[in-house]
């Protein structure tokens, strides 16, 4: 889902070739106003101040919501040194035992530091699916369905938030700030999250996010994606609005300088804070292997970690990356690089001591038990376009200008034993966090608007 932000900077690329929002309001909105040669100049100007009102006000919501231009500064709620506070006699998250050894409690306090274009969605649906089975308390953004991204976390953004409040589960978009998260949770919370090959993600990111990069709009090839390659410093400004998602994007979310010299020792430093940090890093490639190990960790049952794709996008006409341009790619992004070698070292490494041949048989037991869901769930057994999605309730949140993402649509008879279970895998997040009770005031306002001017 692309975040609200991203809204009027997207309005430059999606609309037709020379329209500007008061074009939208004539033309589209009141096509009447053309239709009055008697007076031409006074049809005119009422169309110009009507669509001056809406612009103004919309560069008012979107100022609202966009957060500060300066992503890099980091600041703290002011009782940063106060951990949360337990209420008396609330239990405490057991430490698991490695599930073969007498048995083990199922981990509740959970921080899922949530990066982007790496299958996050999918596991922010697992993640719901568990707290609200267990009925545990999540910190939720405040107006919107990230904690101000690119900004960094602090605590005085989590919705209802009061000092000392203790939570069981985060896990939507921000940028990490592992004080200020720690400080929400119990001592003894696992930490995880999930990244991806380096190359492929700045691809993916690219695709999704670039339009909203002023500097990419210099781009004229039909091939964006190629030319911005061929000479990326061209294109790059590393304090220009909204660069992040265009270089090392890994790091920054985990609230690294992006745009450090790769041969600092500080890129290590980080690294290793991660690895002390985080109690798993998953891999998007291998998300089966990575759902088994967390299942291992957490002591879940596999009902938990059952999934469906979500937030998918359709295939992209544009050729993937191969050969030189991959390799332009990895090097344009070498701290994600550096990243992902050594988690992806580690990640083998510990499916080395769960064991080869028990991986294989786990991970063939998910994927029966998921064709099996897929079975019982969704009509069609796959997913389709936008249009073609029937209930409003799973349509999932759509790029501005276009419908790209894929969504689900649910089987008219399902069991009572499956109909619960079926729903909520199949419920995108915009719809799930208002389910839970998350106050998405601010996104809501903004779809308003998008669907009023039909965006």
């Amino acid at each position: 889902m692309r975040d609200d932000r991203e809204g009027m900077a997207e309005w430059s690329r999606s609309s037709p070739k020379g329209y500007q929002i008061g074009d939208l309001w004539n033309h589209q909105w009141f096509p009447e106003m053309t239709l009055l040669p008697k007076k031409p100049c006074k049809s005119k100007a009422k169309g110009l101040v009507l669509g001056a009102l809406l612009t103004s006000f919309l560069l008012l919501l979107y100022s609202y919501v966009v957060p500060p231009l300066y992503p890099n500064l980091a600041f703290t709620t002011s009782e940063a040194a106060a951990p949360c506070s337990p209420v008396p006699n609330e239990p405490v998250a057991a430490t698991p035992a490695n599930g073969s050894a007498g048995g083990c409690q199922p981990r509740r306090d959970i921080v899922f530091m949530k990066t982007h274009k790496t299958a996050s969605s999918t596991l922010l649906n697992i993640l719901f699916r568990f707290g609200q089975k267990h009925e545990l308390k999540f910190a939720f953004p405040n107006g919107r369905n990230d904690f101000h991204y690119p900004s960094y976390f602090a605590r005085s953004l989590v919705q209802d938030y009061r000092p000392g409040a203790c939570f069981n589960i985060i896990c939507n978009h921000m940028r990490f700030h592992y004080e200020e998260v720690r400080g929400l949770v119990r001592p003894g919370a696992t930490f995880i999250t999930v990244i991806r090959d380096p190359a492929r993600l700045f691809e993916s990111s690219f695709h999704y996010f670039g339009s909203v990069v002023p500097l990419t709009w210099k781009l004229s090839s039909r091939d964006k994606l190629a030319e911005f390659l061929q000479d990326p410093d061209r294109y790059y400004d590393p304090s220009s609005y909204n660069a992040h998602y265009l270089r090392n994007l890994l790091f920054f979310d985990l609230g690294y300088d992006s745009s450090l010299d790769p041969g600092s020792p500080r890129v290590q430093e980080h690294i290793l804070e991660v690895e002390r940090r985080f109690h798993l890093v998953l891999l998007q490639e291998y998300f089966d292997e990575s759902l088994v190990l967390l299942r291992e960790l957490l002591c879940w049952d596999l009902e938990d970690v059952l999934y469906f794709k979500l937030n998918a996008r359709r295939d992209s006409p544009e050729p993937r990356l191969s050969g030189e341009l991959y390799r332009r790619a990895t090097a344009w992004n070498l701290l994600d690089v550096r990243l992902y070698r050594h988690f992806n070292a580690s990640f083998w490494r510990k499916v080395e001591a769960f064991g080869r041949e028990r991986m294989a048989s786990e991970v063939a037991k998910l994927r029966r038990a998921n064709e099996h869901m897929r079975s019982i769930c969704i009509d069609g057994g796959q997913a389709v376009d936008a249009e073609a999605i029937q209930d409003s309730a799973m349509q999932p949140w759509q790029p501005l200008g276009i419908k790209s993402i894929l969504g689900y649509n649910l089987k008219k008879s399902i069991g009572p034993q499956h109909e619960q279970l079926c729903r909520r895998m199949l419920t995108p997040e915009i719809q799930y966090l208002s389910d839970l009770g998350a106050n998405l005031w601010i996104t809501k306002l903004w779809k308003f608007f998008r669907d009023f001017l039909r965006w």
